[in-house]
């Protein structure tokens, strides 16, 4: 009895451990080559599509990971590796608007106004992906995210249809990096559960023609 105990223990144990790192290691594997940290190196696309984040942190103070995709996409249209913008995120209530914040960021920064395109129904990198191709007719786009995150969003977005490749914006070192990471892991057995019961955008909506 305490043989077939500690097996069903061993077993509780080892298979979810394992199927994190298959899922971890599947997502790395398919975009590898894909995702840029040089500027000078990445190849040009039409559309950048840059993945909403909240602006501040929950104690106030500016969340770097929003503050690094803004630097990062900057970066990609100034130097001409993409001609519009695209930023895709949650508007879920009229206080929290992600693609908002971030178009009057980008247009402090430097982007004209009628460069960038909002998708306000981005609840989920699936969602962005998927609309990005449907709705907003793209073939092909440069995601702007943390490598980690443009990982999952190439993954996802081949099995849908869309070529991507990624600019990978600086990550965040620290508490916070490491929070984000962890919680990466279960992202990522989440996107395969996607892939596998073919989960859809909460929205879809009319045809956009970036232009």
């Amino acid at each position: 009895m305490k043989k077939k105990l500690l097996k069903v223990i061993v077993a509780l144990i080892i298979v979810p451990i394992l199927i994190f790192l298959i899922c971890h290691h599947t997502i790395t594997s398919s975009a590898y080559g894909k995702t840029y940290d040089e500027i000078t190196v990445i190849p040009t696309n039409k559309v950048g599509l840059v993945l909403g984040t909240s602006k501040k942190l929950s104690s106030g103070d500016l969340n770097p990971y929003y503050e690094y995709r803004i630097l990062a996409t900057v970066q990609l249209f100034k130097a001409n590796k993409i001609q519009f913008v695209l930023v895709s995120g949650d508007n879920g209530s009229r206080y929290y608007n992600e693609p908002t914040t971030f178009k009057k960021d980008l247009v402090k920064a430097g982007i004209p106004a009628d460069k960038i395109f909002l998708d306000y129904a981005g609840f989920r990198t699936l969602d962005s992906m998927v609309r990005a191709k449907v709705v907003f007719g793209l073939d092909k786009v440069t995601v702007i995210s943390q490598k980690f995150h443009n990982e999952r969003a190439i993954y996802l977005a081949e099995r849908k249809g869309l070529k991507a490749i990624g600019y990978n914006a600086k990550d965040v070192s620290g508490q916070n990096g490491l929070k984000v990471h962890v919680r990466e892991y279960f992202a990522r057995v989440k996107a395969f559960l996607d892939m596998l019961i073919n989960t859809q955008p909460k929205f879809f909506g009319d045809k956009i023609e970036i232009k």
